[in-house]
């Protein structure tokens, strides 16, 4: 298998779902529509130095420079399939293609469930095929202990396709249960619209709950 297969299968879903949602549909990152995520994961993989040009002034969401004269480009149906056929391009210098999976595949399933799970009408969680939510777990350790570092108590991560991950010791401890795909939303910050179960003893819980917000 492929190191970029996963991930290059996902985009291809991803645009797909853009296409389905078109421009103006909510997500689920706070100030962006579905136009400005797209600008945002083509600027991520054409032109990152404008991101992170963009990240220095620490702009409210939605009013990021450059990134949103790209969203605003891309609010009419012409302009918006324009920027979806350039999420699916391959020209030019695209450095984060050379990541493979391991720098995209967690970045676009978890993008895709930003438009998914998005507004009153949420669809509901996806199947993924068993090999894909394996490559989706195998990112989690790293990202389970970044998001783990505020937690006053261990976590320990469990999927329920089995395997378990320990991100943070402690002598009290919660277990984060639930699908790879809902662990990663859930460790990203989209934890209203992550179906994932927090097991300990209550204060134990509160304390975790409270300090990862």
């Amino acid at each position: 298998m492929s190191r970029v297969r996963w991930s290059e299968a996902e985009r291809q879903a991803l645009a797909a779902t853009f296409r389905e949602v078109g421009p103006g549909a909510p997500t689920l990152c706070e100030g962006w529509r579905s136009e400005d995520l797209l600008a945002h994961l083509v600027m991520r993989e054409t032109r990152p130095w404008a991101i992170a040009r963009d990240m220095t002034s620490r702009p409210e969401p939605g009013e990021e420079p450059r990134q949103s004269q790209v969203a605003r480009a891309a609010s009419t149906p012409g302009g918006y399939a324009a920027l979806v056929d350039e999420l699916l391009g391959t020209d030019g210098l695209r450095p984060t293609r050379f990541l493979g999976d391991a720098g995209n595949l967690v970045e676009f399933v978890v993008h895709h469930e930003d438009l998914r799970r998005a507004g009153d009408s949420p669809s509901p969680p996806r199947r993924l095929p068993e090999q894909m939510r394996d490559a989706v777990w195998k990112q989690l350790a790293l990202m389970g202990r970044m998001a783990a570092r505020k937690s006053p108590v261990g976590v320990v991560l469990v999927s329920t396709a089995g395997p378990r991950a320990v991100v943070k010791r402690g002598a009290d401890s919660v277990a984060v249960v639930g699908d790879p795909v809902d662990l990663a939303l859930y460790l990203m910050g989209r934890g209203e619209r992550a179906e994932v179960e927090v097991q300990g003893q209550p204060d134990v819980v509160a304390a975790f709950t409270s300090a990862l917000g």
